[in-house]
């Protein structure tokens, strides 16, 4: 086992790996840049090293910076939490050509994975079901076509090197393909520094249906159910749980077996999501995340094992330490991510907490990095906490949901707590009855915002 641990990453997912590591008895080191020196991740690590000023590219993407607070420090291994470097192949190899572990998949799956084209042809040969779509790469709008009239309208033009909603667009009808795709191949140029698209069928009330996995490196794998992350804005995730509300348990049996044999065959090494449109009872693959979800404690929470402690073990060599038999179901989860942003335009509300009380209580945790008198600086995402809850089935979950919310007091700034407040009242929510077009219609129409 390892004596040391480099965390690279910041927030909420920093803290959350610092105590896994205390709870193994291995000593951790916080990396921050110069806008985070008070940071409460700094705070609670063993050590920390400051590696550059507040630009997250001269600071947490700065693999050279990073590097040297290893061989500075003595850490063994780093575990690069998500975002920033967690899924970057290059900093995978030169961690490992550095004589040092990365906390979690291969370069080779991380490079195989981070490509949706390369992806996507991986899994249709590991016997994952997938959209139908283009074979690769669509080299020109004749092309693209082509491609539309032979699946059939509408769909969707995507980035092979997208993410975050950028470079995707949607061509309704045949009229609509060219200026989708232009767009699509330019915001991609543009984003990721490559305007190669592919196209898939659009389809018109999926849900967001993601399988987690987890496999030891040595062709041993397991799934651990799925998520529901249909509720999204611009295709950004904002309320997650499990079980999913509409999946039978014929159904997660089914899929989580292909996910995990596909896994098992690769010797994929550590946690990975693998990223699901569900409609009318099938799975279509859109893309598998090599890494630690932002979402990962609503599986905890129904399994009640923790990802963070598991997926050192398996770094460290030793043999996960459960199997697919011990994986069973208790309760409901539901996590809300909670941004420091101003409603109804979601604008980034950075700024000064002059006032922090998390909610508590049986089935309540709260995973976040703020205190109060903490200056939440401008230089990164918003998210500033996750509430999570648990209960005994999902009413039970929504019902304390809606009371940690009441109890949660985040003063000096704007949140999107009352978001979920709002939400709490609908029907729709308490049924389940929602696909990934529900949360920006109900803003249009509540917010006039989407």
């Amino acid at each position: 086992m390892f004596d040391k641990i480099l965390i690279a990453n910041r927030g909420e997912i920093a803290l959350r790996v610092i105590r896994a590591c205390r709870e193994m008895g291995i000593q951790s080191v916080a990396v921050h840049s110069t806008a985070d020196a008070d940071a409460m991740h700094v705070r609670m690590a063993d050590e920390s090293v400051c590696i550059g000023p507040p630009s997250g590219t001269q600071s947490y993407l700065s693999i050279p910076a990073i590097i040297s607070a290893c061989e500075i420090t003595g850490a063994q291994a780093i575990h690069p939490g998500y975002g920033f470097l967690s899924e970057n192949a290059n900093f995978v190899q030169i961690v490992e050509d550095h004589g040092l572990t990365f906390i979690g998949p291969t370069a080779e799956h991380i490079r195989i994975m981070g490509d949706k084209i390369t992806a996507k042809d991986t899994m249709k040969e590991l016997g994952v079901p997938c959209v139908p779509g283009s074979d690769g790469g669509v080299p020109d709008l004749a092309a693209a076509k082509k491609i539309g009239e032979e699946i059939g309208y509408p769909v969707i033009i995507k980035a092979t090197a997208g993410g975050g909603g950028r470079g995707m667009k949607v061509a309704k009808t045949a009229a609509d393909m060219e200026q989708s795709f232009m767009t699509a191949r330019a915001e991609g140029k543009a984003a990721f520094g490559n305007d190669e698209v592919y196209i898939e069928k659009y389809l018109t009330t999926p849900r967001h249906i993601e399988i987690q996995v987890f496999g030891d490196g040595k062709g041993k794998a397991v799934h651990l159910g799925e998520r529901d992350c249909s509720l999204q804005r611009r295709h950004q995730k904002v309320f997650e749980e499990a079980p999913g509300p509409c999946i039978t348990e014929e159904e997660r049996a089914r899929i989580g077996k292909i996910c995990a044999d596909a896994v098992a065959k690769i010797n994929y090494i550590g946690a990975g999501t693998i990223e699901f449109l569900y409609e009318n009872g099938e799975f279509y693959f859109i893309e598998m995340n090599t890494r630690l979800q932002v979402e990962h404690p609503v599986t905890e929470g129904i399994f009640g094992v923790d990802l963070v402690r598991e997926q050192i073990r398996v770094a460290a060599g030793l043999p996960m330490s459960f199997g697919q038999d011990d994986l069973v179901i208790n309760g409901h989860s539901i996590e809300v991510r909670i941004n420091a942003e101003k409603l109804p335009n979601f604008a980034p509300c950075p700024g000064k907490i002059t006032q922090y009380h998390a909610p508590g209580g049986l089935g309540v945790r709260m995973d976040s990095a703020l205190y109060d008198g903490y200056s939440i600086p401008p230089y990164y995402d918003s998210l500033i906490g996750k509430l999570i809850v648990h209960g005994r089935d999902r009413p039970e979950a929504l019902a304390r949901l809606s009371r940690a919310l009441g109890e949660l007091i985040v003063d000096g700034i704007d949140t999107t707590v009352p978001l979920f407040h709002a939400l709490l009242e609908e029907k729709d929510i308490h049924t389940g009855e929602y696909n990934i077009h529900w949360l920006e219609k109900w803003l249009e129409s509540n917010l006039g915002n989407s």
